[in-house]
């Protein structure tokens, strides 16, 4: 089927345009940022532990998640997947209204951030990592539906029905690889991380949720990669490899050891509420 005839461009005002890329940015940030807000203002997801954080310190991580998104993003994309541009064009990697954004670089601005903020406010870096782990594939499912209406990141050849024909990509169907990874990346994975957390109330072991984000996240985009098309412009990896799968598979298995090791921990134990006490008579009142 051909590509829809999308407009990278939402809106333009003069010499600005507002794209839909940065729409689903700022969409997704404002709509993880209040579910994290509710999750936080929810006593029963947290039977065995305080919420990491107040909702007044989670909404000033908000700022710090979004420079760690956009620097971490832009810089992870460069040195994993661009590092030519260190040397023959620096000034080009300022300019990230011309594309080039990494997920893997962005959650590790997102992880440095989270950290040093913890650090600053005193709080456990690890629990508010799971926090903010339950939120991220809301931001995730819409930048994969703004990838796909940039007509950017396609997958390889297809013949199966739903093949599209992107501008730029050559004549054959391709994989909308950027709709399945919007699909499993975001709303599959969304659900398995409600589940753990209003489900299961995982929250109240350190590092299980944020692993299963990892795990999730890692064997998803390393499946897709089978149908994503690589990068052309990287060279070719041993066994099939792809510059996705070695940058997934690494976080996977880290995610795992964190389930193993929250599992392990015994969480604190239920609070009790006070004894009922009954109230002391008067003085003067006969026994």
């Amino acid at each position: 089927m051909p590509f829809p005839d999308f407009d990278p461009v939402l809106l333009r005002l003069g010499p600005f345009a507002i794209r839909w890329y940065a729409i689903a940015y700022v969409a997704g940030i404002l709509l993880g940022w209040r579910y994290a807000t509710a999750i936080v203002r929810n006593p029963k997801l947290w039977t065995r532990r305080p919420p990491p954080a107040t909702v007044a310190q989670v909404d000033d991580l908000i700022l710090w998640i979004t420079l760690g998104v956009i620097l971490g993003g832009r810089l992870g994309h460069v040195l994993f997947y661009t590092p030519s541009l260190i040397w023959e064009n620096p000034l080009e990697i300022l300019m990230i209204w011309h594309g080039g954004m990494s997920f893997h670089g962005g959650a590790l601005g997102v992880l440095v951030a989270i950290l040093l903020f913890a650090r600053r406010n005193g709080l456990d870096g690890l629990r508010l990592l799971d926090l903010i782990a339950a939120v991220q594939p809301i931001g995730q499912g819409f930048g994969r539906v703004a990838n796909f209406i940039n007509g950017e990141l396609w997958g390889r050849p297809t013949t199966l029905p739903w093949g599209v024909v992107f501008p730029g990509a050559g004549p054959l169907p391709r994989h909308p690889s950027q709709l399945y990874e919007a699909l499993l990346e975001g709303l599959v994975l969304f659900l398995v991380l409600r589940w753990a957390t209003h489900g299961a109330k995982l929250l109240n072991r350190r590092g299980v949720v944020v692993g299963m984000f990892m795990v999730g996240y890692g064997l998803i985009r390393t499946a897709l990669e089978t149908v994503r098309s690589p990068d052309d412009y990287l060279p070719p990896f041993p066994f099939g490899l792809t510059m996705g799968m070695m940058l997934s598979l690494p976080m996977a298995a880290l995610g795992a050891w964190l389930i193993w090791r929250g599992m392990r921990e015994p969480p604190p134990p239920v609070a009790q509420p006070a004894p009922d006490v009954p109230a002391a008579r008067p003085a003067d009142e006969p026994a």
